[in-house]
């Protein structure tokens, strides 16, 4: 997976990367990456938290009923309570994706 380039990475990408990396065959990679986001998406779905260590948490908030306005004529429209998903990233990704180096406790780069 590229860095810095712009490009959005898809589920291709992942399935690519996890054959390239794990070594597992192309079809066992899909599989893999398609139950891991199966597993996140149905904890999502029950409200729970999914906490990915060094990388951050995907919660689900609850938004309650609020007054909304178009914005071509300025009438207030209510907005229906609804659930918002929201990701937090870790100290550490915060600092990957700033260019810092992050490192173990024992001085090893952190992966």
């Amino acid at each position: 997976m590229t860095t810095g380039t712009g490009k959005t990475v898809t589920r291709v990408d992942l399935c690519e990367a996890v054959y390239q990396k794990v070594g597992l065959s192309r079809t066992e990679s899909s599989a893999f990456v398609e139950l891991v986001l199966k597993e996140i998406t149905d904890c999502l779905e029950k409200g729970e938290t999914v906490k990915l260590s060094s990388f951050g948490s995907f919660m689900v908030r609850k938004k309650g009923q609020r007054i909304g306005r178009n914005p071509k004529t300025g009438t207030e429209v209510p907005i229906s309570p609804r659930r918002v998903m929201v990701f937090k990233p870790s100290a550490i990704l915060k600092q990957r994706i700033n260019g810092h180096v992050v490192t173990n406790g024992d001085g090893s780069k952190a992966e």
